[in-house]
């Protein structure tokens, strides 16, 4: 059996998903592939991570940054996107420039992996061609070789993000 992902990467992708269920448009980041991709249950908002009022300074680093990354993406002559600690991340399935040759590093744990690739099958997504999962155990492989021998040539322009997880966790401190 492959490993679910964890709680953050869903409460990511649910607090991406919350303004599109609770907030009035226009919004600034809409993501409904990653909620699809979570499953949670129908009660989902009820959650008290889900609270709108109380999570809203969390849901909006989550949501602007979101939008901003693809902005700088937009903007910026690069052709290859590294996502470290990728989780539900959707770029790949929602695919906001089909007419650029934008290749989708998502470096994450392997049973994760397995388990969004099952998922995004279920749900008729498949693996796009621009996508390329890079399956790395954090605590003894070194994501950089990894990454490489998944064909990211350092020598060309590209973006490294970090995994929006990683400013849940900020926050919450």
């Amino acid at each position: 059996m492959t490993a679910a992902p964890d709680h953050t990467a869903v409460r990511t992708a649910l607090w991406r998903a919350l303004p599109l269920a609770h907030d009035p448009a226009p919004h600034v980041f809409e993501d409904p592939i990653g909620l699809r991709l979570a499953a949670p249950a129908d009660d989902w908002q009820r959650r008290p991570d889900m609270d709108p009022a109380t999570t809203a300074p969390m849901r909006a680093s989550i949501v602007a940054r979101a939008r901003f990354v693809e902005e700088l993406l937009a903007e910026r002559a690069v052709d290859q996107y590294v996502v470290l600690g990728a989780g539900l991340d959707t770029l790949a399935q929602r695919n906001p420039w089909p007419e650029r040759d934008l290749t989708i590093y998502e470096v994450d744990r392997p049973g994760p992996q397995e388990w969004k690739r099952r998922r995004l099958g279920e749900l008729g997504y498949g693996v796009p061609q621009r996508l390329r999962p890079v399956p790395v155990d954090f605590e003894t492989d070194s994501w950089w070789e990894r990454l490489r021998s998944a064909g990211f040539e350092p020598d060309r322009p590209g973006h490294v993000s970090p995994a929006e997880s990683e400013q849940i966790l900020v926050a919450a401190t």
